[in-house]
C-alpha cells in the first residue's frame, strides 16, 4: 500500500509509529482517540498502511499499543482494543489504555478485560498519563505522554512520500534504461554505419535520471542527518525503524542507478561522438582549404609600410579587415578545436587517429595564418609607431628653431633663466625623441630585413628595399636637423648664460642693500641694551664689533658685485644699469650704518665706564674698605651716570639730516631707569659713608670743647697765672 492512496485518512493521525520502543524493543504504536467518532475503517487502513513499514524482525519483537482515550469515550476505546484481535493479534503484546481524569466506571471496564484476556490473546492494562512511565521509558515517549521523544506526523509523512515516489521513480527508471543499454549492446554494427544514425538516444526514459538522483541524494542525506542530530531542545533524535531501513533500500536504489545512469550516459555519448566524425571534418577541410586560399592571397597582396602616418592607418585599416575576414574562421577552428579534443577523450582507437590527424592539419594552418598574420600586424604598427614618432620629433625640431630665430629680450634673470631652462628642455626634447626615432626605426628596420613573401617562400625584395630606404632616409633627414638646431642652442646659450650672470650681480647687489638695511634696523630696533654690569658691557662691546664686521663684509659683497656689473655690460655691449641706483642706495644705507653704529659703541663705552665706577664703590662695605673711598669717586659716577642719561635721549643724526631713536621710549625709559637705581645706590653708600664719619669728628670736637672748659675754669681760679 502506498501512501498516496491513503493520504487524507493519513493526515488525520488515527495512528502513527513514533519511533519510540518498550523495554523489549518492541515498537510502540500510539493511537490518538479523540472526542469525535473515529472511523473504525480510516482507522483500520491507517494500520494496514503503518503495520506494512516494519521488517519482519521488528514485528516478531511485538508492539506495544497506546490507546488515548483521556478524549474519547469507553465504547470507542473498547471497539479499538477489540479490532486489534482482528488487525494485528499475533504482534501486539501490550495495549495500554491511558485512561481520563474523570475515570470511566471501573466495575464495567476492569470486568470487561478481564473477561476478554485469554480470547484476546494480549494484556490490556488501565494507566493514567503519568504512571505510563512505569510501562515505558520516558524517553521512548512523545511530549503528548510526558516524553521527551519528539515526533513531527507532517514531517514523517512527507518523508514517507518523498521516499515512496523516489522508490517508485527509480524502480521504474531502472527497467528503462536497463532496456535502452542492452539494446544499444545487442545492436552495434559496423563502424561506417554510425554515420547515418542520429545524435539523439532513440529511446528517452520517462524519469530526468538527474532529477530522480538528486532527489535520491538529498533523502538519504535527511535520513543520515536524523541519526546524528540533535534536536532545538538538545534531546538526541532517536531514529525510526522505517528510517533505518530505508536508508540501505534508497543506498541500493542510487548505487543500481548511478550505473545504469552511466552506462546510458556512454551510448548517448557514443552514439553523439560517431555522428560528429564527418561533420567535424567536412568543416575542418572547409576552413583550411580557404585559409590556404583566399586568405593566403589577401595577405600575399599586403607588404608595404607606408610614407607617412595617413599611410600607415590605410595600411592598418585594410589589414583588420584581413583579420576580420580570418577571424571567422579562426572561430571556426576553436570550436572544431573542441570538439575534437572533446572526442579525443572518449574515442576509439581508429577514431583517435583521424581526429588527431584532423586536428594535427588544422593547428598547423591555422597558427601558421594566424603567425603571418601577427607579422603583419607588429610590421604596421612598428611603421605607424615610427611615422608618428617622426611627426611629432618634427613638430619639435620646427618650434625649437622658431625659438632660437626669434630674438628674446628677457625681462630679468628669472626671465632669462626661464628662458634658457625651456631651451634645454626644447634640445633634450629633441635628443630623446631622435633616439626614440632611431631605436623604432631599428625595430622596423629588423623586421623589413625578416620579412618574407606568405606566397611558398618567395620574397619580397622590390618593396622591402624601398621601405628600408624610407626610413634611413628619415632618420637621416631628422638627425641633420637635430645638429643645425644644437649649434644655434649653443650660441644663444653662452649669450644667455652672461644675461644671467649679469641679472644675478644685479640682484645679489640689490640683496646686499636690503641685506645691509635690515642689519640697520636691527641695529636701531633691538640692539639697545647697555648692560647691567661691568661684565655684560664688555660682552656687548664684542658682539657689537662682531656685528659691524658682518655689516662691512655685506658691504665689501655689495661693491664687488657692482664692479661685476659693469664688466659684464662692457662684454654684452649693453648700458650699465646698476650704477645709477644701486651704488648711492649701497652708500647712503653704508653710511646711515656706520653712523649708528659709531653711536652705539660710544654708549657701550660710556656704560661700561660707568659701571666700573659705580662697581668700586659697590663692591665692599664700608666696614670693610681699608681706605675711605674720596668724594671724587662720588662725583665721577654721577658725572657718568648724568652723561649717559643724556645721550640716552639724544637721537642718531644720519649724513641727510634724518635722525631715528634707539628702540622705542620705553625701551630707552627702561635703560635709563637702570641707571639711575644705580646712581641712587651710589649716593645711599655716599650718605652712609658721611654718617660713619661724623661720630668721630663729633668725638674730636667734644674733647676740643672740654680741653676749653678746663682753660675757662683755670683762668676765673687763677687769673694771672692764666
Amino acid at each position: 500500500m502506498e501512501a498516496t492512496a491513503v493520504l487524507p485518512v493519513l493526515k488525520k493521525r488515527l495512528a502513527f509509529l513514533s519511533g519510540g520502543k518498550d523495554r523489549r524493543s518492541g515498537l510502540i504504536l500510539t493511537i490518538p482517540l479523540c472526542t469525535e467518532q473515529t472511523s473504525m475503517e480510516e482507522l483500520s487502513s491507517t494500520l494496514d498502511y503503518l503495520l506494512g513499514i516494519p521488517s519482519e524482525k521488528c514485528k516478531a519483537r511485538g508492539f506495544t499499543v497506546i490507546v488515548d482515550g483521556r478524549k474519547s469515550q469507553w465504547n470507542l476505546v473498547k471497539t479499538v482494543v477489540l479490532m486489534l484481535q482482528n488487525v494485528i493479534p499475533a504482534e501486539v503484546s501490550l495495549v495500554c489504555v491511558v485512561k481520563p481524569d474523570e475515570f470511566w466506571d471501573k466495575k464495567v471496564t476492569h470486568f470487561c478485560f478481564w473477561k476478554e484476556k485469554d480470547r484476546l490473546g494480549f494484556e490490556v492494562i488501565l494507566v493514567s498519563a503519568n504512571k505510563l512511565t512505569r510501562y515505558i521509558e520516558p524517553c521512548q515517549l512523545t511530549e503528548e505522554f510526558g516524553g521527551s521523544l519528539l515526533y513531527d506526523h507532517i514531517d514523517w509523512l512527507n518523508k514517507r512520500l518523498v521516499f515512496e515516489k523516489f522508490t517508485k521513480e527509480s524502480t521504474s527508471l531502472l527497467d528503462e534504461l536497463a532496456i535502452i543499454n542492452e539494446n544499444d549492446k545487442a545492436s552495434q554494427p559496423d563502424k561506417d554505419s554510425f554515420s547515418s544514425r542520429p545524435s539523439d538516444c532513440s529511446f528517452l526514459p520517462s524519469f530526468d535520471p538527474e532529477t530522480v538522483l538528486q532527489t535520491g541524494h538529498e533523502l538519504l542525506s535527511e535520513l543520515q542527518q536524523r541519526r546524528f542530530n540533535g534536536s532545538e531542545g538538545g534531546t538526541a533524535w532517536s531514529p525510526m525503524d522505517d528510517e533505518l531501513l530505508a536508508q540501505p533500500q534508497v543506498m541500493k536504489l542510487l548505487d543500481s542507478l548511478r550505473e545504469q545512469y552511466t552506462k546510458y550516459q556512454e551510448v548517448c555519448r557514443q552514439r553523439s561522438k560517431r555522428s560528429q566524425l564527418d561533420e567535424i571534418h567536412a568543416k575542418v577541410m572547409q576552413v583550411v582549404n580557404w585559409l590556404e586560399g583566399p586568405g593566403t592571397e589577401q595577405l600575399g597582396r599586403q607588404s608595404g609600410i607606408g610614407d607617412s602616418i595617413r599611410a600607415s592607418q590605410a595600411l592598418q585599416q585594410k589589414h583588420e579587415e584581413i583579420e576580420s575576414q580570418h577571424s571567422e574562421w579562426f572561430a571556426v577552428y576553436v570550436e572544431l578545436n573542441q570538439q575534437i579534443a572533446a572526442l579525443l577523450t572518449t574515442g576509439d582507437e581508429e577514431d583517435l587517429e583521424e581526429l588527431k590527424g584532423l586536428q594535427q592539419q588544422l593547428s598547423d594552418v591555422c597558427y601558421r595564418q594566424a603567425s603571418q598574420l601577427e607579422f603583419r600586424q607588429n610590421v604596421l604598427q612598428s611603421a605607424h609607431l615610427f611615422h608618428s614618432t617622426a611627426h611629432e620629433l618634427s613638430q619639435q625640431l620646427d618650434g625649437l628653431l622658431g625659438m632660437l630665430c626669434a630674438e628674446a629680450t628677457p625681462a630679468d634673470g628669472a626671465a632669462i633663466q626661464q628662458t634658457l631652462k625651456h631651451l634645454e628642455e626644447k634640445l633634450k626634447s629633441v635628443e630623446v625623441g631622435l633616439q626614440g626615432l632611431r631605436e623604432k626605426g631599428q625595430i622596423l628596420l629588423n623586421q623589413i630585413s625578416n620579412q618574407t613573401s606568405w606566397t611558398y617562400g618567395k620574397e619580397v625584395t622590390g618593396e622591402n628595399k624601398e621601405n628600408v630606404e624610407h626610413v634611413q632616409g628619415v632618420l637621416d633627414d631628422m638627425q641633420l636637423r637635430k645638429q643645425r638646431c644644437e649649434d644655434m642652442v649653443d650660441v644663444r646659450r653662452l649669450k644667455m648664460l652672461q644675461m644671467v650672470q649679469l641679472y644675478k650681480c644685479e640682484e645679489d647687489a640689490a640683496q646686499a642693500v636690503e641685506w645691509l638695511g635690515e642689519l640697520l634696523d636691527a641695529l636701531l630696533k633691538t640692539h639697545i641694551r647697555l648692560g647691567d654690569d661691568t661684565q655684560e658691557s664688555k660682552i656687548l662691546l664684542e658682539k657689537h664689533k662682531k656685528f659691524v664686521d658682518v655689516a662691512q663684509s655685506t658691504y665689501d659683497y655689495g661693491r664687488q658685485l657692482l664692479q661685476a656689473t659693469v664688466v659684464l655690460c662692457q662684454s654684452l655691449r649693453c648700458a650699465t644699469r646698476s650704477s645709477g641706483d644701486t651704488l648711492p642706495r649701497l652708500n647712503r644705507v653704508w653710511k646711515q650704518f656706520s653712523v649708528t653704529s659709531d653711536e652705539r659703541l660710544q654708549r657701550l663705552e660710556m656704560a661700561s665706564s660707568f659701571h666700573s665706577a659705580a662697581e668700586k664703590i659697590l663692591k665692599e662695605s664700608p666696614e670693610q674698605a681699608e681706605v675711605a673711598i674720596g668724594p671724587e669717586s662720588y662725583e665721577e659716577v654721577e658725572s657718568l651716570g648724568k652723561t649717559l642719561l643724556d645721550r640716552l635721549t639724544v637721537p642718531v643724526l644720519f649724513p641727510d639730516g634724518s635722525e631715528q631713536y634707539f628702540g622705542s621710549p620705553s625701551d630707552m625709559a627702561s635703560s635709563a631707569e637702570y641707571v639711575r637705581d644705580k646712581m641712587k645706590l651710589v649716593e645711599e653708600r655716599r650718605l652712609q659713608q658721611e654718617m660713619e664719619e661724623q661720630p668721630e669728628e663729633e668725638a674730636v670736637q667734644k674733647e676740643e670743647e672740654e680741653e676749653e672748659e678746663e682753660v675757662e675754669e683755670d683762668f676765673e681760679t687763677d687769673p694771672q697765672h692764666s
